[in-house]
């Protein structure tokens, strides 16, 4: 098992900037490629990012690259996102997921889930 616990949503105005973090614990967090998800009120869970297990490679849905950027810290068993000139669409619960050794960018593809976190941006 892994346990996920997202943090770092919030507030912001359009233009700004939030880090969100994935605090992994349970089984080798190095073993597990890492994504990023958001969902919308009323909308499908939808890929933001993915990074491999071994920290190198990144893929990013078309409407964020440039601004957003995914990172891992496996001596520290967290996953970042970072988030740029961030527009109100962006407003979501984002969740971070681990597949073991690969990375996906369908949903179903993940083995664990967090709880997700709130990120409103206000026009």
């Amino acid at each position: 098992q892994v346990q996920l616990i997202e943090s770092g949503g919030g507030l912001v105005q359009t233009g700004g900037s939030l880090r969100l973090s994935c605090a992994a614990s349970g089984r080798t967090f190095s073993n597990y490629g890492m994504g990023w998800f958001r969902q919308a009120p009323g909308k499908e869970r939808e890929f933001v990012a993915a990074i491999t297990w071994s920290g190198p490679g990144t893929t990013y849905t078309d409407s964020v690259k440039g601004r957003f950027t995914i990172s891992r810290d496996n001596a520290k068993n967290t996953v970042y996102l970072q988030m740029n000139s961030l527009k109100p669409e962006a407003t979501a619960v984002y969740y971070c997921a681990a597949r073991w050794r690969t990375i996906a960018t369908f949903r179903g593809r993940y083995d664990y889930w967090g709880q997700g976190t709130q990120v409103t941006v206000s026009s």
